[in-house]
C-alpha cells in the first residue's frame, strides 16, 4: 500500500455481527446491548492483543486505528488510555511500534453527534457509520422487513446529523469519512459533497461510477444543494429535490 492510509476498526462484535468463538449471553435488544467498544473496554484479553498488533503493524505503513460505537467522551478517553497502556507494554518489552499512530472513531450514535465538538478534539478523524446512525436516529430495526423502508439516509434528521458532525470535525481541523450504504447513494452525493464530507467509503465496483457523478458538480453548486436539502422537512421532499437537480 506504500504511504496510502489503511484504517482498521477495532473489534465491532455484537448486534448483527456475531463471532462463534465469543460466547455472549442472548440479549433482548442486541443492537442496544453489549457490543463493540463496550465489549473491548471490559475485556483486556480481547482489546489489548488487537491494539498491540495494530501498533506494531503501524511501523510498516500508514495505519490508523478506529474505535466503533463510541457514545460518550468517557468511552473515547478510556479507549485512548488502553492504547497508551499497550504502548507502554510494547516499550517495556523492547518491541518496535508506532508511537504517533492516528486514532479515530465512528460516529454512529446520535449522542456522539451531539457532543461531536468534544470528541473531535480527542481524535484525528471521524468516520460516519450511516447504517447504525440511521437505525438509532429513526428507531428502526434495519433487519425488520416490515419497516425496512423507513431506514433511509434521506431522512432530514439524519442529514442534519451528518452536517453537524462534519462541522464539528472541521472546526477541529480533522477529516471526516463515511461508510455504510449512504456513501454510495448516487442521489445523495451532491449533498454530501456540499456538506463537506472529505472521504467516501464504498465497494470497489462503485468507485468509477461515484467519481463520474461527483466530477459533474462544482463545490459551489454542491454547497447550494446542501443548503437547500437542509431546509426540507420530509424524505419525499428530499428525494424529489435531489431527483430534480441531478446531473
Amino acid at each position: 500500500m506504500g504511504d496510502r492510509p489503511v484504517v482498521i476498526r477495532t473489534l465491532d462484535v455484537g448486534g448483527d455481527k456475531e463471532l462463534p468463538y465469543l460466547d455472549f449471553p442472548e440479549e433482548m435488544n442486541p443492537f442496544l446491548g453489549y457490543r463493540a467498544i463496550r465489549v473491548c473496554l471490559e475485556r483486556d484479553d480481547i482489546f489489548k492483543p488487537q491494539l498491540r498488533a495494530l501498533l506494531r503493524a503501524g511501523v510498516y505503513g500508514n495505519l490508523k486505528i478506529m474505535f466503533p460505537m463510541i457514545s460518550s467522551l468517557n468511552e473515547l478517553l478510556a479507549a485512548k488510555e488502553k492504547v497508551e497502556e499497550a504502548k507502554a507494554e510494547l516499550k517495556a518489552e523492547g518491541l518496535e511500534y508506532n508511537e504517533d499512530i492516528d486514532l479515530g472513531m465512528m460516529i454512529e450514535i446520535p449522542a456522539a453527534v451531539m457532543i461531536a465538538d468534544k470528541l473531535a478534539s480527542e481524535v484525528d478523524f471521524f468516520s460516519i457509520g450511516t447504517n447504525d446512525l440511521i437505525q438509532y436516529t429513526v428507531a428502526v430495526d434495519r433487519m425488520n422487513e416490515r419497516i425496512a423502508e423507513m431506514h433511509t439516509p434521506y431522512h432530514p434528521a439524519v442529514l442534519r446529523l451528518i452536517k453537524k458532525t462534519i462541522e464539528a470535525a472541521h472546526a477541529e481541523d480533522i477529516w471526516v469519512g463515511m461508510c455504510g450504504e449512504a456513501a454510495g447513494e448516487e442521489l445523495l452525493l451532491p449533498f454530501l459533497l456540499g456538506a463537506g464530507l472529505d472521504e467516501f467509503s464504498m465497494s470497489a465496483v462503485s468507485i468509477l461510477k461515484i467519481k463520474e457523478i461527483l466530477t459533474k458538480w462544482t463545490l459551489a453548486e454542491a454547497e447550494e444543494v446542501s443548503k437547500e436539502v437542509l431546509n426540507l422537512g420530509t424524505v419525499s421532499e428530499v428525494k424529489d429535490y435531489l431527483n430534480k437537480i441531478k446531473k
